[in-house]
């Protein structure tokens, strides 16, 4: 069967049912669909809301030198121009002529530094916490859930006091709506459980906000997550930029250099490639170093 070839129509108006199939039929989270529409609106900008069959290599090629001009890093050029080939692919699908997104070749990508914390300096934060008052209890409990899941920050806020108490497994639906296991340490069940046992409000939220009367109530934000463990980390008097990524960092490091094969770290961190994974791996190079300095030769040295 021969599919008719759809007339074009304005850039403004694909987008607009990109993203409307972005929601609807592929169920991308949120903040996906919201960097689509970001990212497709300043190629819109760029081209005054252009007919998409009148898309040419050329447009493409001075976008990308307008990117560059604003001295973007090449991971944030890519976002742009992935962004507009998911754009391009789906205008193909359905059977709107205009530029193929196998034209738009992408950047090589800076590489992301991995930050995280040793197990001297991860002791001295999640020991900050005074725990002696209700905040102290949740953000403790929140430091430790975040090291012994690897959670994003954006999957912990969404975390649900029934899906949680009295458990050790937990089932999070991370990017791109995949549901994946975490679990919990003894130190974070035993956290949550002090924390939980504190509270008076009903609120079905884990971790909610607490007010100076010692109210409490509210869905935490993750800017709120963020500047709570940046504040601890100034207290245990961390010199390292300290954010929620950072103990997701060091929940994956740990693994690695505990012995933890990648396709499981891969699996619990819920990276969709092993590739950003692999990431991680360098940061073990000199625990293996170590490791192979101790060990290697001992034999043909005390034979010796």
């Amino acid at each position: 069967m021969v599919h008719a070839i759809i007339p074009a129509m304005q850039l403004s108006q694909a987008i607009r049912r990109f993203l409307e199939d972005c929601e609807l039929a592929q169920g991308l989270a949120p903040r996906t669909i919201e960097n689509y529409e970001h990212y497709l609106g300043r190629f819109l900008d760029f081209t005054h809301n252009i007919n998409v069959g009148a898309l040419t290599d050329e447009h493409v090629r001075t976008y990308r030198l307008k990117l560059n001009e604003r001295e973007l890093s090449r991971a944030t050029q890519n976002y742009h121009l992935v962004a507009l080939r998911a754009l391009l692919g789906w205008l193909a699908k359905q059977n709107i002529r205009t530029l193929s997104s196998e034209r738009i070749d992408l950047p090589g990508a800076e590489t992301i530094e991995v930050n995280f914390l040793d197990r001297e300096h991860l002791a001295k934060l999640l020991a900050a916490p005074n725990l002696r008052v209700q905040k102290g209890k949740r953000d403790q409990a929140i430091l430790e859930t975040l090291f012994s899941t690897g959670l994003r920050v954006a999957e912990l806020v969404r975390l649900d006091r029934q899906e949680v108490e009295n458990r050790e497994e937990v089932s999070v639906v991370g990017k791109g709506r995949k549901r994946r296991v975490v679990f919990l340490s003894p130190g974070a069940q035993s956290a949550i459980k002090t924390y939980v046992a504190a509270r008076t409000d009903d609120d079905p939220a884990l971790f909610v906000r607490i007010k100076r009367n010692g109210e409490s109530g509210g869905r935490l934000t993750p800017r709120t997550i963020q500047r709570l463990i940046q504040g601890y980390a100034a207290q245990a008097g961390l010199a390292e930029h300290v954010t929620p990524h950072t103990l997701r960092h060091s929940f994956g490091t740990d693994l690695l250099r505990s012995g933890a094969d990648l396709r499981s770290v891969q699996a619990l961190l819920g990276h969709s490639s092993v590739a950003t994974t692999q990431r991680y791996t360098h940061l073990t190079d000199q625990h293996l170093h170590e490791v192979h300095k101790a060990f290697h030769g001992r034999k043909r040295i005390n034979s010796k």
